[in-house]
């Protein structure tokens, strides 16, 4: 890793980090929350749900802007966007009587900024460096920062909600001024700049990426989505099932919340490390992966003790947790710079349409059985290491996760095709 790159580098994973905290926070706290606005589990899933609504059409127009005006020109307005969003709901819990709309307002504000923020980090690190092995490690510490947010949103949600049951939307602001500041004075964007294309010279030439390399980006953009689905699906039904069965909530809630993620934060982490540029060992680490998942979900599914669960859970953590970084340096490493900010939107879309959807569809599961709840998350898991097997297929070069020749040692390979 370029040690002039350092300071960049952490500006830029403060982003993911900061932006899972605005919303992974608010999980251990979902219950007590629906009983503050007075809602149903299902109402009050929206306050996760309506986060990612408006997000997943205007990420793709985020994208599209990145590359035009600049990823940092984009991520510093969507920053203070989010910010407003956070501290409209925190206000509309302070001073209204009855203020759930108003929170889901805020929640959609802030998701329009998230929309502008997270997805753009990964052509951003993608431009920050040259070599591949730099670009795949700089995937790794951007997931880690955006699972370790996870890891820290649960612990940190559960300790300021338990000094005032508010308090978590009101340190939104306070993290995205954080992340304005290093992105604004730390984050130096690249001295190579290009005459953006014509939008529909641009136009032409999404499509034909997806002609070209369709199969595979398909299959990641599924499996993306498939992946955060199973994770905040889990997360809901453990947040639900330890404080209304089992008495558990606050701090203590929130450090169990946390051993799943855990697991998945240090995966990841050591992951990004170690793939390289070796697509052959991505796509067999994200078959592996989503596998591992899978049979952890499966055997979830027949425990009725909540330390099994956990564990089961935990070990799920690890199958994600090496996964991400793969789908990740796929979409980044495959795909040439002009337009590697709309793809990887489009990308992020699809995750935040798992995030959206894990929730509500896991409050009525949840009325169902606990089986068919897992056999559910089991099936999908089964799908996307299916959609691994099949639709990757890449050489040990440098090219995306659909290319079938050997590439040889051309290093800029991906850019021409």
């Amino acid at each position: 890793m370029q040690a002039d790159k350092k300071w960049d580098l952490i500006s830029v994973a403060s982003i993911p980090l900061i932006m899972t905290l605005g919303n992974s926070m608010m999980i251990p706290i979902l219950p007590d929350l629906s009983k503050r606005l007075d809602v149903t589990s299902f109402e009050i899933s929206m306050v996760i749900t309506v986060y990612s609504l408006l997000a997943i059409p205007l990420i793709p127009v985020a994208g599209y802007l990145s590359d035009r005006i600049g990823r940092k020109n984009v991520i510093i307005p969507s920053l203070i966007i989010a910010a407003a969003g956070g501290l409209i709901s925190g206000l509309a819990c302070w001073f209204m009587k009855d203020p759930y709309w108003i929170v889901l307002l805020g929640r959609l504000l802030q998701g329009v900024g998230a929309a502008g923020a997270f997805p753009i980090v990964l052509p951003l690190i993608g431009d920050m460096f040259q070599r591949e092995d730099d670009v795949s490690q700089g995937l790794g510490l951007v997931e880690t920062a955006n699972t370790f947010g996870k890891v820290l949103s649960p612990i940190l949600g559960a300790f300021l909600a338990g000094i005032l049951w508010y308090l978590p939307f009101l340190t939104i602001p306070v993290f995205c001024l954080i992340s304005i500041l290093l992105v604004a004075f730390l984050v130096k964007s690249p001295k190579e700049k290009k005459e953006p294309k014509e939008f529909r010279a641009f136009l032409g030439s999404i499509k034909a990426i997806f002609r070209q390399k369709g199969r595979w980006l398909y299959a990641i953009f599924v499996i993306g989505g498939i992946c955060m689905f199973v994770v905040f699906g889990l997360l809901f039904y453990l947040s639900s099932r330890l404080e209304d069965q089992y008495g558990i909530d606050g701090v203590k809630k929130g450090l169990i919340l946390a051993i799943p993620l855990a697991s998945l934060c240090l995966a990841s982490y050591l992951t990004g490390k170690k793939i390289g540029q070796n697509k052959i060992l991505m796509k067999w680490i994200t078959f592996l992966g989503l596998l591992l998942l899978a049979g952890a979900v499966f055997i979830a599914g027949y425990m009725r003790s909540m330390t099994f669960i956990t564990i089961a859970l935990f070990i799920s953590g690890i199958g994600i947790g090496v996964t991400l970084p793969c789908l990740d340096a796929f979409i980044t490493e495959g795909i040439k710079k002009e337009e590697r900010g709309t793809i990887s939107s489009i990308y992020s879309s699809m995750r935040f349409i798992g995030v959206a959807a894990g929730p509500p569809v896991v409050s009525v599961l949840m009325k169902t059985t606990q089986m068919t709840l897992f056999w559910t998350m089991t099936g999908l898991s089964v799908l996307s290491a299916l959609l691994a097997l099949l639709a990757l297929r890449p050489s040990q070069g440098k090219g995306g996760a659909g290319d079938t020749k050997r590439l040889g040692s051309n290093r800029h390979h991906y850019e021409r095709t």
